[in-house]
């Protein structure tokens, strides 16, 4: 049997990458036993990244030429060009468990890509809000607008860890943090098609993963939720969300 295919998406910043640090520093055995599904981008190393670690950087026009072969899939990620070597991870699946964490529109394309219907998958969707606080948003009587009240969250956590990524903020990054900002309702949209959704509001800015030693707050819940889920036992905090809760998921 193929190993299973353990997705963990969510917006930028939503808290993927520190939980992602969070289990293999506290739970190594598991950490070890998934092998990384890398992906190829068109987009600049970020502070700390490293080719062939956390993607395959390449320049726009190299993956461009991936979609004349059918082996890859490409698609356009808030304005980065990213693409998926299918071959690879079916190889990688002979092998184990593979652990997928990045964008939703690359987990939504695994979740529903005809070469990877009959692979066992695990699908979690990391949401800045919980099930509740869509609900309360929905049905505000103060005209609140979901998605500009989404996009202001994230903008705050994006230019948060900014700051802690950079000593000055420039224009191209603040055009950057507005295009993610922005991109985040849109993917909230995907969430229903997930197993489980995490709602977690330690995000990426949070200093609750790493500033004294163990998680604490939402930040420990997440991690523990997403350890149970992969070991298959109830989580502490998950949750199934329906199609409509967020405007325009009817799909």
């Amino acid at each position: 049997m193929p190993g299973r295919l353990i997705i963990l998406a969510g917006p930028s910043c939503v808290g993927k990458s520190p939980l992602d640090r969070a289990l293999a520093k506290f739970f190594p055995e598991i950490k070890k036993s998934l092998h990384s599904l890398i992906l190829y981008n068109s987009r600049n190393p970020r502070p700390g990244e490293k080719d062939g670690v956390d993607y395959h950087f390449r320049t726009r026009a190299q993956i461009e030429e991936f979609r004349k072969n059918n082996r890859f899939a490409v698609m356009e990620v808030r304005g980065d060009l990213q693409a998926l070597d299918l071959n690879d991870l079916s190889r990688t699946l002979e092998e184990g468990d593979v652990f997928f964490e990045g964008n939703p529109f690359i987990g939504y394309l695994l979740l529903t890509h005809e070469q990877l219907k009959n692979i066992p998958k695990l699908s979690v969707f990391m949401s800045p809000v919980s099930r509740d606080e869509l609900l309360l948003f929905n049905h505000s009587k103060s005209n609140v607008s979901p998605p500009d009240l989404i996009t202001d969250i994230m903008r705050r956590k994006l230019i948060r860890r900014t700051h802690k990524q950079k000593s000055l903020i420039a224009l191209p990054d603040y055009e950057n943090i507005e295009k993610r900002a922005a991109s985040t309702y849109q993917e909230l949209v995907l969430a229903h098609h997930f197993d489980f959704v995490l709602p977690n509001h330690d995000g990426e800015d949070s200093d609750h993963w790493e500033t004294f030693y163990f998680p604490i707050g939402e930040a420990r819940k997440s991690l523990l939720s997403f350890v149970d889920l992969v070991e298959g036992r109830t989580p502490m905090q998950a949750e199934k969300w329906e199609p409509g809760l967020v405007s325009g998921d009817n799909k």
